[in-house]
Order: structure tokens, then C-alpha cells, then sequence
């Protein structure tokens, strides 16, 4: 029997896929592919791009099982042949934000809290049913089945016939705003609600159930982004992970399920049967990629600029809404920079600055999920943004606690590949696995450096 297994991570910007030892962990061989960019993305693009990784890595005939971990939220419409009804909106499309506003308004947020333990906000899945029955009624009419990435793909790759056999998991499906993660059911009102009319939705699976077969490779459940980071990482129940890629977000592993009415917190649930009490922000690394490029240096340089600035970088800050913004949900809102002086008018103040708003916005994210019950000892910091120096050294500063960051790997594919391993192997919790080295980063708290960016927030707020 094999002991090889195998995770993917689809996310927004690309494919990757480990192959590892299902005992051990060890990583055997991997493959990435890229995706395109943009906000709506016709799925075969992560078709093609998963496809061309399992043949990078030289199949799957010697992988015992595989899951699939991907992208939240993203919405693929189904025809009743299974043929995609239009291109997928992304997590990250914000053109639903009017049709968010409008399902909180009919109910009052409270209400969705109680229903799915999250207020919709742009992102979700149900928004973006909202915004198709409004804008596109003749798809919202062709549609008879929704799926998630995650969904569609583990669909797809077990032979994907009929749209009865989709399926997903707890982690993923918690993130549409129909799917009631204390309950473990579909909320389908809510569902009906946004469409206009009822539609096949995957069955939720268990944690490490099969969801079929490709080959002679079983398939595991799946799960989202952000829980199959938290079991990539080994999370445990003292410990609050940020991560700062495309998206950044702030979670924890929670025994009870999270019900903030100020739609701060989004209540989902993880991998493993517990549950994930999360906040996104949609400005992350992005927003150092946008600053150096905008200084026309490397994020290596653009590193050594940061560091090169004093904490506070001398009253400058960033509030970095680029894209808008998730958490708090201004959708609209655009990135602010106040302070600037002929003292601050440099390269590494404007660095400084980018890189301590975002770990504001973030810090903001972590006390969020401490006001709801979680208990953080130590940070853990993963995602692209934990590679760069300056993100590193300034993070304990702004979160006032340890910060740990694990060597560089991919976690979420990892919690894929460890998922497949307790599908493969069997157990009341997935295997343990000898953890990557990790860095420990500890420096004094400035706690003036959130009080300032509270303020230039603050002022932004009340210019709406």
C-alpha cells in the first residue's frame, strides 16, 4: 500500500500541489503553476492549472490519497448538465457589495449572526447569488447547482458526471452565508433568498471523509484556505495565526462556535470538526508589492528601506485601503497617507509606513478574535508577507506578543496533504507531523503606533 499522499492549494494566484509521506510528513516532490490574475476567472484556468501539476509531479499513480484545499467564497454556478453557467466571481470581487448591504438590511445583521454566525459582507458567496439574480437573471435561471473552488475541482477530478454528487466540507461550506456552522446544515431560505430559487448544493462531508475516487487515488473532503493553513501549521488552541498573502487574515481554533453581530468576526469552521473564528482584510501583501513598485525598488529593498525608519516612522501612516476593504467592510473606501512632512517625505518612511498599517489593520483583526473568546500566548505569522525582514521585526512591535514564524512552506497544500493523510490512515485526529523550524521575533510594544494609525482610521471613517 502506498504511504505517499498529496494536498493542493488552488488559490487566487496559483496551483501547487505536495506530494509527502503520510507518516512522516516529509515532502517527496511538488509542482506550482500560475493563475490568472483578476477577480472573476473561468474555472477551467484552475482545471488546466491543476491538471498540469499532477502531471509536473508525474501523476498520481503511487499517491494513496489527495485533497484539495482553495480560495473561500468564490462562486461557480452549475447548469443542469454541469457545464459552468458563467465565469467564477472571486472572493476578492467586491461588485456584490450592494446586494450585501441589501440582505443585511432585510434582516438586520443580528439575525445572520444567528442564522450563520457571520454578517455577509462583499466577499461571501450568498452576495454574489444576490448580485447575479439582480444583474444576470438568465443565469441566476440556468443555475441549478453551486459550488465552491474547492467544490467544483474535487467534483471534476473524481469524474465529475452529476451535479447530485458534489460535495464539500464544513470549513468551506461556513464561509457562504447559507451554511450554519453551530447547526452543521445548509441554511437553503437564505440560499433561496439571494437566487431567487432553490438549486443542488454539495453534501457536507465529515472531516476525513472519502468524497470518491480518481483512479485508484482516494479523495479527502477538502477544505478552505484558511483551515487548511491552521492544520498545515499545527495550530493549536493558544495560538492566533496571521497571514499575510493576497488576503489578510487573522484565525484561531476554537472549541465553540463565534457570533460577533458587528460582522467583525466571521464564525466558520475548521478542518478537523472544531471551528475557526476568522477576520479578512483584503489589503495585504499587495500593498507591499503596490509600495515598491511605486518606489521602483525590489521588496528586498524595500525591506531595508522599512528597517531603516524609526518605529512610527515620525508620525506617517498608511491606512492601507487599496482595494477597498473587507474588515472593517468599506468596500469603496481608498488608502489614505497622513502626516507627511518634508521630514516624513522619504523612501523609508513611506516604506515604514506601508508595512506597519497593514500589521495595524491586522492587529486590529487579532484583538477582534481575543474579544470573542480566543486565547493568544504567541502569533504565528505565515504567508508571503512573513518572508520579508521588516514584517518580521516590526510585528511583535505592533502585536505586543511573540511572534513566531514558521520556515517558509506551503500550508495550506501541507494541511491538504495532511488531511489526505487522515482520510488515508484513519484516527480520531489527523497524524501528527514533525513540525517545519520556526523563528521566535520579540521586541517591545509601541503602543503609539496603533494609536496613531486608530486616529488617521478614524478620520477616514467619519470623511464617508
Amino acid at each position: 500500500m502506498s504511504t505517499l499522499v498529496a494536498g493542493i492549494d488552488s488559490s487566487t494566484q496559483s496551483c501547487k500541489l505536495v506530494v509527502r509521506d503520510a507518516h512522516s510528513g516529509v515532502v517527496v516532490r511538488s509542482a506550482t503553476r500560475p493563475h490568472p490574475d483578476g477577480t472573476e476567472v473561468d474555472p477551467e484556468a484552475w482545471w488546466s492549472a491543476m491538471t498540469a501539476v499532477i502531471a509536473d509531479v508525474g501523476g498520481l499513480d503511487d499517491v494513496a490519497a489527495l485533497s484539495i484545499a482553495a480560495q473561500q467564497h468564490g462562486m461557480v454556478c452549475l447548469d443542469e448538465s454541469g457545464a459552468v453557467v458563467r465565469d467564477a466571481l472571486l472572493w476578492n470581487d467586491t461588485r456584490s457589495a450592494g446586494a450585501a448591504a441589501e440582505l443585511v438590511v432585510e434582516d438586520g445583521p443580528a439575525a445572520w449572526v444567528r442564522a450563520v454566525g457571520s454578517v455577509p459582507v462583499a466577499s461571501f458567496t450568498v452576495t454574489k447569488l444576490r448580485w447575479l439574480a439582480n444583474h444576470e437573471p438568465r443565469n441566476a435561471a440556468r443555475t441549478a447547482a453551486v459550488a465552491l473552488p474547492h467544490d467544483w475541482l474535487t467534483w471534476r477530478l473524481a469524474g465529475g458526471r452529476s451535479i447530485d454528487q458534489l460535495t464539500t466540507d464544513r470549513s468551506d461550506a461556513s464561509g457562504t452565508g447559507y451554511f450554519s456552522a453551530a447547526e452543521g446544515e445548509y441554511r437553503r431560505d437564505l440560499f433561496v433568498r439571494a437566487l431567487g430559487h432553490d438549486a443542488v448544493l454539495p453534501t457536507v462531508l465529515a472531516p476525513h471523509e472519502p468524497a470518491g475516487k480518481t483512479g485508484k487515488t482516494v479523495l479527502g473532503p477538502g477544505a478552505g484556505d484558511n483551515a487548511a493553513a491552521a492544520l498545515g501549521v499545527g495550530a493549536q488552541p493558544d495560538d492566533v495565526v496571521v497571514s499575510i498573502g493576497t488576503s489578510g487574515t487573522a484565525f484561531a481554533v476554537a472549541a465553540r462556535p463565534t457570533a460577533d453581530a458587528s460582522g467583525s468576526v466571521a464564525g466558520f469552521a475548521d478542518a478537523t470538526g472544531r471551528f475557526l473564528p476568522l477576520v479578512c482584510t483584503l489589503n495585504a501583501a499587495r500593498v507591499f508589492d503596490a509600495t515598491a513598485a511605486m518606489l521602483g525598488v525590489s521588496h528586498e529593498r524595500f525591506s531595508e528601506l522599512a528597517l531603516s525608519a524609526p518605529s512610527g516612522c515620525d508620525g506617517l501612516v498608511l491606512v492601507p485601503y487599496l482595494d477597498g476593504e473587507r474588515t472593517p467592510d468599506l468596500p469603496k473606501a481608498t488608502g489614505a497617507l497622513h502626516g507627511m512632512t518634508m521630514r516624513t517625505a522619504s523612501p523609508a518612511h513611506l516604506a515604514r509606513a506601508a508595512v506597519e498599517g497593514v500589521l495595524c489593520g491586522l492587529a486590529d483583526a487579532v484583538d477582534a478574535i481575543l474579544a470573542h473568546g480566543a486565547r493568544c500566548r504567541r502569533v504565528l505569522l505565515i504567508g508571503g508577507g512573513a518572508r520579508s525582514a521588516a514584517v518580521r521585526a516590526i510585528a511583535p512591535t505592533v502585536f505586543g506578543r511573540p511572534v513566531v514564524v514558521p520556515e517558509p512552506d506551503e500550508y495550506v497544500a501541507g494541511g491538504a496533504a495532511r488531511q489526505a493523510a487522515w482520510v488515508q490512515l484513519g484516527g480520531d485526529e489527523p497524524p501528527r507531523w514533525a513540525g517545519a523550524g520556526s523563528t521566535v521575533h520579540e521586541a517591545d510594544p509601541v503602543p503609539a503606533v496603533r494609536e496613531r494609525y486608530a486616529l488617521a482610521r478614524q478620520r477616514l471613517l467619519d470623511r464617508r
